[in-house]
């Protein structure tokens, strides 16, 4: 197989008001996983932080971000404050950055996990057990991103995970 250019792995985004999605991804064989959610920090600069240092034990080298375009494709306030944050984390990590539309990944994350478990007795879930869920979601949701972006540029260029020759990197929208 020819020799990739630019990071193997790659951190997918998932970010929210409360918490931040985090899926791992592999640019060879074009997979995502989800790896863990974060509680959002106090600042931006925290948040990097804690990035930075998962993306170095996860020998990722770049960042997938989730941008929550809106169902007309124009980006409102939510969008704004997603674009804002990650370039401000991609700038203080030092980790090239991508947007990804996240339209509905949400939705496609509880397509495919299901639903939240009823609580003891069969009654609703207690808070813990919908907090873990949103949890949940949220790294899939990451994962989702991630693997929309890998399917992409599959696309664009016809290189996939069996094919042969350099994933080409594009510039931080």
């Amino acid at each position: 197989m020819g020799a990739v250019t630019g990071p193997r792995r790659v951190l997918g985004i998932d970010l929210g008001e409360r918490r931040i999605g985090v899926a791992l991804g592999d640019v060879e064989t074009h997979s995502a996983v989800p790896l863990i959610t974060l509680s959002r920090a106090r600042t931006t600069d925290e948040d990097a932080r804690v990035l930075l240092r998962l993306a170095a034990e996860q020998r990722a080298g770049e960042l997938v971000v989730g941008l929550p375009i809106n169902a007309d494709g124009s980006e409102g306030p939510q969008a704004i404050r997603s674009r804002e944050w990650a370039t401000a984390v991609a700038r203080a990590t030092g980790l090239p950055l991508r947007f990804r539309d996240e339209r509905l990944s949400s939705v496609r994350a509880e397509e495919r996990i299901g639903g939240v478990a009823r609580g003891k007795s069969g009654g609703p879930p207690s808070a813990a057990q919908r907090n873990a869920y949103r949890a949940r979601i949220d790294r899939e949701a990451a994962a989702l991103i991630l693997q929309d972006e890998f399917d992409a540029m599959a696309t664009t260029t016809g290189v996939g995970p069996t094919s042969q020759g350099p994933v080409p990197r594009r510039a931080a929208e």
